[in-house]
């Protein structure tokens, strides 16, 4: 039985919040300022600025108004005049003046370098003396006792420094991290003498990008196989909270100081390959890991990778920020040359906002590639409970963390499904729910084309698990599509010959639509096949939402026509969104117009009713995306007024602090630029159309009874 928690409580915003102005439209050029909620110029190095600053409050519970941009400190070196030099962050004890004595912080931000597009090498600290010579400067040495942390980085590297203070001057220790301020939020699993905290979005992004670059550039490893040793500890650091929750100190861990030397990161691989081993041993019977998988890093790589992962709670951490960062990181590795083109996320959204599946539905995608249907059908589920609970954009209290993911475990054992035919999407998904749900999920290697047939692993469990018709409610797919890989196994057309595989002409008289009873089509394109595969799986009165190419659904020739006509006459239509050459340029370098069709199936009746013509008509709700957020080469797009300044609105952030030792939830009001995409204008419409026209047909809840189906 759920246990009922009450709404956190509102706390005023800090009053510097309070007496900030909101930002309505910004100038050409301009970015709003994360500390002080106003225009500043955009330039590289501000980027990195505004990303750590949000970091700073999202990560550490450092509060803006603790924050100061380009404060001047008093430096003097080797006896020379005092001189000052700018912070470009300086952070101050909490809720007091911004003056020196009260200085704790420093950070130090430099434009994101140009490094090539194939292998970006990080720096070691010994490698970066020079630069982090700034940073030693403005944390002073015999003067400011308490200011003692200190973080230099161009969004690339992240260097950190303590002082360590005496009567002789200062000497200044690498860490791999900062301590937690304070006031901020500790989880109950603690590492070393670090607290956990939950991730930023945008950091996590960069966490993950930051290890897979190191493996792949510092250690010389091919992407993929950087990217599956990357894989290995994710997963290791996953099973590690799990096992040491509420036991106490945790074995994925770094002390402050432990990546800095050969002993420390010894004694760093000797915990790792242990976990590693029972990682292995834990998930051995559903082939997530072979027995011949190992961690064949360097101690300076694997104490790298441990450093940056060991500090994040990422049981706690949302479910979306983990997703995205998983799914840039697995998407850019792990591109197919099947016609595999990973679904951008905003369509990806889309779909799941609109077929709006219920904790008591089963979900599939046969086609998963690296999952974001499925993760997005587990994120979408954590907001419905947080809405239901009055908690959405709050923070999820421990209880809550507690309980969703529990509850997002047992949805992923008994209710997500997903298949592909690409062994190494396979294991890349199941990590990948692993990463989501705490768990592993249900995740077939099988040719879903071919289903129930089949050589590969997964037939067998997919036919007790997940039978035509019988047991899946909504499926949300990106079939692979392409002329350029035709299906031309009859072993496979042969199961669609009473569907979408028949030969099709025109009448020379009549220009109907005519079937030929003596040939057949040699090959299909998969995205036709799809169709009929989709609407077979389903039960009556399930969902679908498909991607397909614009030809499928607009082409005037015979073998689309009657493609479309097998549609009509299997389904309802709930809806089509049209959307523009941007979406898949970006994501998938692909030039393509697609459409993402949502069906509903028909019971056996609805079939035999439209068959006899005494189908009554119905409305549709169509849409065309103009804006998708982003251009052809994805630099990001956001509204404008008729003069060209930036359309702006005022979010409220919220983060949990802890300020002398009770917690609160912060509230934090922020301007931001708003993005120029029409996909989520389009979910609400679709929102209203369905509250004034009914989905059609009979309730799927009342269709179990019916065991009819494609016919």
């Amino acid at each position: 039985m759920d246990l009922e928690i009450p709404r956190p409580v509102d706390v005023e915003a800090s009053p510097e919040a309070a007496t900030q102005p909101q930002v309505t439209a910004l100038g050409e050029g301009e970015i709003v300022d994360y500390i002080t909620n106003t225009p500043v110029k955009d330039t590289p190095k501000e980027k990195v600025r505004q990303r750590i600053a949000r970091a700073l409050f999202h990560e550490h519970g450092i509060s803006p108004g603790d924050m100061e941009r380009d404060f001047p400190i008093t430096v003097s070196t080797d006896g020379a005049r005092a001189r000052k030099k700018k912070a470009d962050i300086a952070i101050f004890a909490h809720d007091t003046a911004h003056i020196e004595e009260n200085l704790r912080r420093v950070v130090v931000c430099k434009p994101e370098p140009k490094r090539g597009k194939n292998v970006v090498k990080l720096r070691e600290p010994e490698q970066a003396e020079k630069d982090l010579q700034d940073l030693k400067d403005l944390l002073g040495a015999e003067n400011r006792p308490e200011c003692v942390d200190g973080m230099w980085t161009d969004g690339v590297d992240f260097f950190f420094l303590r002082k360590i203070a005496n009567k002789f001057g200062a000497t200044y220790e690498h860490r791999s991290d900062w301590d937690v301020a304070p006031e901020s939020v500790g989880s109950r699993t603690v590492a070393s003498h670090q607290r956990l905290r939950r991730a930023e979005p945008e950091m996590l992004k960069t966490t993950f990008r930051r290890c897979h670059n190191y493996i792949h550039g510092n250690e010389g490893m091919p992407k993929d196989a950087a990217f599956w040793q990357f894989l290995y500890l994710l997963f290791a650091k996953m099973y590690d909270e799990r096992k040491s929750r509420g036991t106490g100190r945790a074995r994925f861990r770094t002390d402050m100081t432990e990546p800095f030397t050969e002993e420390g990161r010894k004694e760093i691989r000797k915990r790792i390959e242990s976990l590693f081993e029972e990682v292995k041993a834990e998930y051995a019977k559903i082939n997530v890991f072979r027995p011949t998988d190992e961690i064949t890093l360097s101690d300076r790589a694997l104490a790298f990778i441990v450093g940056e992962l060991a500090p994040y709670d990422l049981s706690g951490t949302d479910v979306d920020a983990k997703g995205i960062a998983y799914q840039e990181l697995v998407g850019a590795n792990l591109r197919g040359d099947r016609g595999q083109y990973f679904t951008p996320r905003g369509a990806v959204q889309l779909m799941v906002e609109i077929l709006n599946p219920k904790e008591d539905e089963t979900v599939l995608d046969p086609t998963c590639g690296t999952g974001g249907f499925l993760q997005a059908t587990l994120n979408h589920l954590h907001h419905t409970w947080q809405k239901k609970e009055g908690t959405y954009d709050f923070p999820d209290t421990p209880e809550q963390q507690e309980r969703f993911r529990d509850k997002l475990r047992a949805y992923a054992d008994t209710h997500l499904f997903g298949a592909d035919f690409d062994p190494f999407l396979v294991r890349a998904t199941t990590m990948n729910i692993m990463t989501l749900a705490d768990t592993t999920g249900n995740v077939f290697h099988m040719d879903s084309l071919a289903f129930p047939r089949g050589h590969l692993s997964g037939v067998e469990p997919a036919k007790a698990k997940i039978p035509f018709g019988e047991v899946v409610d909504v499926l949300l797919t990106n079939p692979p599509f392409g002329a350029d890989i035709p299906i031309s196994d009859e072993s496979v057309l042969g199961s669609f010959r009473d569907g979408v595989a028949k030969y099709w002409g025109r009448d020379k008289v009549t220009g109907e639509l005519v079937e030929s009873t003596t040939s057949k089509p040699a090959s299909m394109a998969p995205e036709q096949l799809f169709i009929q595969r989709a609407i077979e799986w389903v039960k009556p009165g399930g969902r679908i939402g498909i991607v397909l190419p614009n030809g499928i659904l607009s082409n005037p020739g015979p073998t689309d026509e009657a493609i479309r006509r097998y549609i009509l006459e299997q389904c309802w239509i709930l809806g089509s969104v049209e959307l523009p050459v941007e979406t898949f340029i970006v994501d998938a370098n692909v030039n393509i117009l697609t459409t993402l069709l949502f069906l509903k199936k028909k019971t056996a009746q609805e079939v035999r009713n439209h068959r006899m013509g005494t189908e009554k008509p119905y409305p549709v709700f169509m849409a065309v995306a103009e804006k998708v957020g982003f251009d052809r080469r994805g630099n990001e797009l956001y509204k404008r007024y008729p003069n060209g300044n930036v359309v702006m609105e005022v979010t409220v952030e919220r983060e949990r602090i802890r300020i002398n030792g009770k917690e609160e939830v912060r509230e934090l009001k922020r301007s931001r630029e708003v993005p120029d995409n029409d996909l989520p204008i389009i979910a609400e419409r679709y929102r209203e159309f369905r509250a004034k026209y009914p989905m059609p047909g009979i309730d799927p809840r009342a269709a179990k009874a019916d065991s009819g189906g494609c016919e």
